[in-house]
C-alpha cells in the first residue's frame, strides 16, 4: 500500500499522527494509507488559517482572481493524475471523475468573474448607505465521500473569493483526492490560506465547533447536518448546509415514455445513486405507467456495471461498506413491498456491486420511498392525475430537487409552480452548473451555493450609514 499522502498545514506538507487504510470498493480491500490527523493537528491548520487570514483579506480582488486563475490552472494539468486517485477511492468510472474535476475548475474559474462590489443603497442630498461585505474569517469546509473534489468546488473559491482562508475536511472514505488536490495548489496560495486535513471520522465535530471557526460549509446527511447546525447555535456560526434530498420526478401521461425514461434513468442512477440531486422516486400517471416502467427496466438490464478503472464501464460500486449494506436492506425493502423488475441483487463478485434495480407496484408509504436510498435502487409508484402526483411528490421532508415531464409545457410548468423543492426542472434532471445557484429547502439544507448570491453567503453585510 501506498503512504505518500500527507496533509496541508501552514504551507507545509505534514504526516498525520497515525494512518489508516483507504479502500477500493471495486475490490473491498485497502490500496493505499491516509494520514490521520491529531486533535492537536486539527488546532495547528484552524490556526494557520487564522494567522493567515488578514494578510490574504488585504488583497486586492484582482489578486484573489489571479491566483484562483492559477488555481484551476493546476488543477486542469493535473486532472488524470487527479482523476486516478479519485476513482480508485470513490468508485465511479474514470470517465465521472475527469468530468468532475473538470467541474471544478469550470466553478473556480466562474468564481473568478465575481467580486463583492459595495452596494449604495441610498444616496441622498442628507444620507448615503452602503452594504459592504468583509470576510468572516477562517472558513472550515466539510466534503463528503461521493463527490470529493467537485464539492470543494462550492466552498474553496467563494470562500477565498470574499477573503476567508480555509480549513478543508474530506470524508475518511475518500481524503486522497483532496489530499493530491492540496499538494497541487499548495504553493499557489500563501501558507495557511488554504489547509487540508484528514481523520479517522472524529474531527468533524471539533472542527464545525471550533472557537477560531466562523463559518462552516457543509454538504453531507441531514441527520449530520442538524448536529452541525446545533453546534454553530450555541454560539450563532454561520453555517452553509447542504443535505440529503429524496427528489421525485412526477412523469404526466403526454411524455415520449421513452425520450423520458432515457433521460430519468440517466438521472436515477448517476454515480451509483449516490448524489443528493439524483431522482430517488418516481411519479409516473396510470396510463404510460406499464410502458415506463419496461423502458427503464431495459436500461437497467443493459447498464455495464464493473470497475471504474475500466474505460467501458458506465457505473462502479457504491463507495462504501456501510453504504452497500444499507443498499442491500433497501433491496429487502424492495422485495417486500413492490415488484422488482430489474437488479435486485448483489453482484458476485468482490468489492461493492449492486447492479441498477427498478421496483414497480410499490406504495410510497414504503421506506423505499419516503427514505433516501442513495444507492441504484428506483422506486416506482403509479399516480392518477397531476393532483395525485403533488400531493405524494410534496409528502416528504425532503427539498432538494424535483422534475415534472410532459409534452406540454404549460401544463408542466403549473405543475412544477406548485411542487416543493429548491431546484425544479422541466423535461431534465440534474442540471447543475456553476452559474446556476443550488438553493435547498425544507430539511435539505440552508444557504445558497454558487453565483453571486452563493459568494455573499462567504462574507458578512455591514450597512455603512453617512450623513452628509
Amino acid at each position: 500500500m501506498t503512504t505518500e499522502y500527507t496533509m496541508l498545514i501552514n504551507g507545509q506538507s505534514v504526516q498525520g499522527a497515525g494512518v489508516a487504510p483507504v479502500f477500493n470498493p471495486a475490490t473491498g480491500e485497502p490500496f493505499s494509507l491516509r494520514p490521520v490527523a491529531s486533535t492537536s493537528q486539527l488546532n495547528q491548520a484552524v490556526k494557520a488559517a487564522r494567522d493567515a487570514q488578514p494578510a490574504w483579506a488585504a488583497t486586492t480582488i484582482e489578486e484573489r482572481h489571479a491566483v484562483l486563475h492559477r488555481m484551476a490552472d493546476r488543477i486542469e494539468a493535473a486532472t488524470e493524475k487527479l482523476a486516478q486517485v479519485l476513482t480508485l477511492e470513490q468508485g465511479k468510472p474514470l470517465r465521472d471523475s475527469r468530468g468532475e474535476i473538470g467541474l471544478l475548475v469550470a466553478t473556480i474559474r466562474q468564481f473568478t468573474t465575481m467580486s463583492l462590489e459595495t452596494e449604495v443603497i441610498e444616496d441622498t442630498e442628507t444620507n448615503r448607505v452602503e452594504a459592504q461585505y468583509r470576510p468572516y474569517g477562517v472558513v472550515a469546509a466539510i466534503v463528503p465521500w461521493n463527490f470529493p473534489l467537485g464539492l470543494i468546488g462550492n466552498k474553496l473559491p467563494p470562500a477565498l473569493l470574499a477573503g476567508n482562508t480555509v480549513v478543508i475536511k474530506p470524508a475518511s472514505s475518500t481524503p486522497l483526492s483532496a489530499l493530491a488536490l492540496g499538494e497541487v495548489i499548495a504553493d499557489v496560495v500563501p501558507p495557511g490560506t488554504v489547509n487540508v486535513i484528514s481523520d479517522n471520522g472524529g474531527l468533524g465535530g471539533p472542527l464545525s465547533q471550533h472557537p477560531d471557526v466562523n463559518k462552516v460549509a457543509f454538504t453531507g446527511s441531514t441527520a449530520t447536518g442538524k448536529t452541525v447546525a446545533k453546534a454553530a447555535l450555541e454560539d450563532l456560526r454561520r453555517v452553509t448546509l447542504e443535505l440529503g434530498g429524496n427528489d421525485a420526478a412526477i412523469v404526466l401521461d403526454d411524455v415520449d415514455v421513452k425520450a423520458a425514461a432515457a433521460y430519468i434513468f440517466a438521472t436515477s442512477f448517476a454515480n451509483t445513486g449516490q448524489v443528493c440531486y439524483a431522482i430517488k422516486r418516481v411519479y409516473a400517471q396510470e396510463k404510460i405507467y406499464d410502458e415506463f416502467c419496461d423502458q427503464i427496466a431495459r436500461l437497467a438490464d443493459a447498464a455495464v456495471v464493473g470497475d471504474g478503472m475500466d474505460e467501458a464501464t458506465q457505473y462502479g460500486p457504491l463507495q462504501n461498506l456501510k453504504q452497500y449494506e444499507t443498499t442491500l436492506h433497501y433491496l429487502d425493502i424492495a422485495k417486500r413491498d413492490g415488484r422488482v423488475i430489474a437488479g435486485g441483487e448483489k453482484m458476485d463478485r468482490p468489492g461493492f456491486f449492486i447492479r441498477p434495480t427498478v421496483v414497480r407496484d410499490i406504495d410510497d408509504t414504503s421506506p423505499l420511498v419516503t427514505e433516501e436510498q442513495f444507492g441504484p435502487v428506483l422506486p416506482i409508484v403509479k399516480i392518477t392525475d397531476e393532483e395525485d402526483g403533488l400531493r405524494r411528490a410534496n409528502a416528504s421532508e425532503y427539498a432538494l430537487g424535483g422534475s415534472v415531464w410532459s409534452s406540454n409545457l404549460d401544463r408542466a410548468a403549473k405543475v412544477a409552480a406548485r411542487l416543493e423543492a429548491g431546484n425544479i426542472w422541466i423535461n431534465q434532471h440534474l442540471r447543475l452548473a456553476p452559474h446556476i445557484p443550488l438553493s435547498p429547502a425544507k430539511q435539505s439544507g440552508v444557504g445558497i451555493e454558487l453565483t453571486q448570491d452563493g459568494l455573499k453567503d462567504f462574507a458578512q453585510m455591514i450597512v455603512l450609514d453617512i450623513r452628509k
